[in-house]
């Protein structure tokens, strides 16, 4: 994938993500933050002025972090304004865009890794007990059937770990373009059931937005 095929690919990516956070906000009547937000991400999305719509964004984005007072959807707040941060600079300062972009692909493989590391340390993640408290306590909206599966102990130890060696294991993925794409679908997978099952769909849509950066990037590795 060139550079500016993963570019223009996450602008897309996050536009869309953005589209839609800002109009679940615009339902509510909440026009301040999120019209303008909806229409910069229109502007970004047709590629019209994406310089300055990139900076509108990333703007708007600690406007809002200000208005709830931090990341009021946490992982995926954050992994927004890391891309918008990161296409800032591409459009800014053309001659850091590769930087940027490739930094972006390195936090997307730490996002990963970082989080099966702190499972494994964590005791209740390797004996599946945290994964059976999501789904028995989870404020998402999990039907009845699938709560009851928190009872089975083994099947939540084996999907636990499942999890965290995937998580782990995620930076070998780069060793391979074919090992990559099969990686990023699992893990996008991993998102959508998350977004069915959870409710977390905001996690799906701007990760996604982020892959594009790290199939370029793994073409740039001397492997």
């Amino acid at each position: 994938m060139s550079f500016e095929l993963a570019l223009r690919l996450t602008e897309i990516g996050v536009a869309l993500a953005l589209i839609q956070r800002g109009a679940e906000h615009l339902v509510k009547g909440e026009w301040r933050l999120f019209a303008p937000q909806v229409a910069l991400s229109l502007l970004l999305l047709g590629s019209l002025a994406p310089g300055i719509a990139t900076i509108g964004l990333w703007a708007l984005g600690l406007a809002q972090l200000h208005r709830f007072r931090g990341p009021y959807n946490g992982g995926s707040d954050k992994m927004a304004l890391l891309i918008l941060s990161c296409l800032v600079v591409a459009h800014s300062a053309p001659g850091w865009a590769e930087l940027a972009l490739a930094y972006l692909a390195v936090q997307l493989v730490l996002s990963y890794f970082v989080s099966g590391w702190v499972k494994l340390r964590n005791h209740e993640w390797r004996n599946g007990q945290a994964l059976s408290d999501v789904f028995a306590f989870s404020a998402y909206p999990v039907s009845e059937r699938l709560r009851g599966l928190s009872g089975n102990t083994r099947l939540m130890r084996a999907a636990a770990w499942g999890v965290i060696g995937f998580e782990v294991a995620f930076p070998l993925s780069l060793l391979h373009p074919g090992l990559l794409v099969l990686a990023l679908m699992v893990a996008a997978a991993f998102h959508l059931a998350n977004a069915c099952l959870f409710g977390l769909n905001r996690f799906l849509w701007i990760w996604l937005a982020a892959y594009p950066s790290l199939i370029w990037f793994e073409t740039r590795l001397p492997v």
